[in-house]
């Protein structure tokens, strides 16, 4: 749809924004080696370095789609502000987790957590969307 013409009307969709490091894919590397790290994991699950391999293989992937998100977001091209709100929901539950928390609080917190960011990062995408 992209600079096509519509009888007179011709719509043409905003450029994706750019991440600073273009036109080296940075990101399609992370997530290439996220792939291969996922696989090799899987192959050697039992062992300790089979499963470091599978933590950093998704740990790889998440920031090759969490660059993206956070570029387009706040660059006002489109809002991903509900995966962005479930980022530090998610880093909260399980910093509550691993501390021990009770599962009550550890299930309630990134709601509230969810439920306080998903606002403030609609509105900031209104605002640099116009």
């Amino acid at each position: 749809m992209a600079g096509q013409d519509l009888g007179r009307l011709s719509v043409t969709e905003p450029e994706r924004p750019k991440a600073p490091w273009h036109p080296f894919p940075l990101v399609e590397l992370c997530v290439l080696a996220g792939i291969v790290l996922l696989v090799l994991g899987l192959l050697s699950y039992e062992t300790d370095r089979g499963k470091a391999m599978l933590v950093s293989g998704m740990l790889l992937g998440s920031i090759g789609g969490l660059d993206t998100a956070l570029r387009e977001h706040f660059s006002g091209y489109r809002s991903h502000a509900m995966v962005l709100a479930a980022l530090p929901a998610v880093g909260v539950a399980a910093v509550l987790f691993f501390a021990g928390a009770s599962w009550p609080v550890v299930s309630a917190a990134p709601v509230v957590v969810f439920a306080a960011a998903l606002p403030l990062l609609l509105r900031a995408y209104r605002r640099r969307a116009g």
